[in-house]
């Protein structure tokens, strides 16, 4: 991917946490938990739900974890611009997408807090508390986050030393407090772009997308996982395979609220009537199970 495309890149970067089945017994009923789509099987399909978006077309969405709440993006349709939007579940049924501030919003896994960049927001009784400051030890990261049941961050980050190269990390929390970031293997940290982490929740699995030398596509990002040994070190970064990664670029891998589904965004960057480029992509779903698929027999 070229170095013109970074400024376009950071901004499309999205979080991505970890999801439980927390609050799913008030979750809309089953058939209708996904906007009465049908579900897909192990082969990754468009999710282009004609209720939360009227022309069916958006880039990508995050569930609340009860499933009550969907926020998404679109720059299709009558938008000449970026925007973001959020349906709500009420009285038994989805209601019509409104605009809101929230852009890319994420959850923890008990869904008390929404992170937004390097922010996060405390569920009230009357909706979210003003933006606060999630601590230092972000101050470097860039290009997602993902959080797992006990707490622990992942995140890309940058320092000066790596040359704007940036590289998979974590933080844990030790005596009330977030460590600085901890860098993973160098078998992981290879390649360009490292982006969009998502740490399952009980961190026996990573996901995330990168430019490396055997990638699908040419020069553009695909999605990997690694899972954790017994000895608690990380396996390789395994490509997930051209039912998931094709020649296209594909990014910002998360699974469903009810663990059931992995969500991603295919796309690629379109060249514009005044020569720039533009990103344009779209939400994908699949069946979990690729993931247990894919799970080292050992």
């Amino acid at each position: 991917m070229s170095r013109i495309f970074i400024s376009t890149f950071i901004f499309l970067s999205t979080i991505t946490l970890s999801f439980s089945s927390y609050g799913l017994d008030k979750s809309p009923a089953a058939d209708n938990r996904y906007f009465g789509e049908t579900p897909p099987s192990l082969i990754p399909v468009p999710f282009t739900p004609s209720i939360p978006s009227a022309d069916g077309e958006f880039e990508g969405g995050t569930f609340s974890p009860d499933m009550q709440e969907f926020y998404f993006t679109t720059l299709k349709g009558k938008e000449k611009k970026r925007t973001s939007y959020v349906v709500y579940f009420e009285n038994n049924q989805w209601g019509e997408a409104v605009k809101t501030d929230f852009k890319w919003p994420m959850f923890s896994v008990d869904g008390t807090k929404m992170y937004i960049g390097k922010n996060y927001r405390d569920k009230m009784q009357t909706g979210w508390s003003e933006a606060l400051p999630t601590g230092e030890f972000l101050k470097e990261q860039a290009h997602g986050l993902s959080v797992s049941s006990n707490g622990t961050f992942y995140f890309p980050f940058f320092k000066k030393e790596d040359k704007g190269r940036g590289n998979l990390g974590y933080s844990r929390i030790k005596n009330g407090q977030y460590q600085a970031p901890v860098k993973l293997s160098a078998h992981l940290n290879q390649g360009e772009y490292i982006a969009h982490p998502y740490i399952s929740s009980d961190e026996s699995y990573l996901m995330w997308d990168v430019e490396r030398e055997d990638n699908l596509g040419s020069n553009q990002p695909d999605i990997y996982i690694s899972f954790k040994e017994s000895d608690g070190s990380w396996g390789s970064a395994i490509n997930m395979g051209s039912k998931i990664n094709t020649a296209i670029y594909e990014q910002s891998p998360r699974l469903s609220p009810d663990g059931k589904y992995l969500f991603f965004i295919r796309g690629e960057f379109k060249k514009q009537k005044d020569d720039t480029r533009i990103w344009q992509g779209s939400s994908y779903w699949v069946s979990a199970q690729v993931i247990d698929n894919i799970t080292p027999k050992s």
